[in-house]
């Protein structure tokens, strides 16, 4: 029941992926959710995201921005990093991801989403088909909207670590 909103990987940080490996397995396109992702919320991009866009560049990756934020936010973060941008998405919504992937001439078998929140970036990504990494909130001040979807997935992510437990053989 729960399944639909596990991610295909958990990791520490959107600093973390394997983009380079991912590349090699033939993905052409990443799309990202900015707020407690790559920043923390409502800040500007800062030099690691600004370098890890100039890497996504380098490794023939392309990228697109999908926020649910107004356009201000998130042309202001896109400035510094240079991608293609979605703003009031709708996440978790699928039209946001399928126009992400048409922007990006990618389909859900070449296309990855890299976000930290379960009921919109994991869950819509899933819905289309896109491989998807849940990262760890990069900041805890959040919006209090955000913070009591966090309380649900962590009920979300005790049941998909013990998924992964049992996968695994341990007890």
């Amino acid at each position: 029941m729960l399944e639909c909103f596990y991610p295909d990987e958990y990791l520490n940080s959107a600093y973390e992926v394997d983009y380079e490996g991912l590349y090699q397995k033939g993905f052409r396109g990443v799309i990202f959710d900015i707020d407690n992702t790559l920043v923390p919320h409502g800040a500007p991009a800062d030099e690691r995201s600004i370098d890890l866009f100039e890497r996504l560049r380098g490794i023939g990756l392309e990228s697109v921005l999908l926020s649910n934020n107004k356009e201000p936010r998130v042309k202001t973060f896109n400035d510094k990093v240079h991608s293609r941008y979605l703003f009031k998405a709708g996440k978790p919504g699928k039209k946001g991801y399928c126009k992400a992937m048409d922007l990006m001439g990618t389909t859900p078998e070449t296309t990855f989403f890299v976000g930290d929140q379960l009921f919109t970036d994991v869950w819509g990504a899933k819905r289309v088909g896109i491989l998807t990494y849940l990262v760890k909130p990069i900041h805890p001040k959040e919006e209090i909207q955000i913070v009591l979807k966090r309380r649900l997935e962590w009920i979300v992510l005790f049941f998909y670590r013990r998924s992964l437990r049992k996968q695994s053989g341990e007890r």
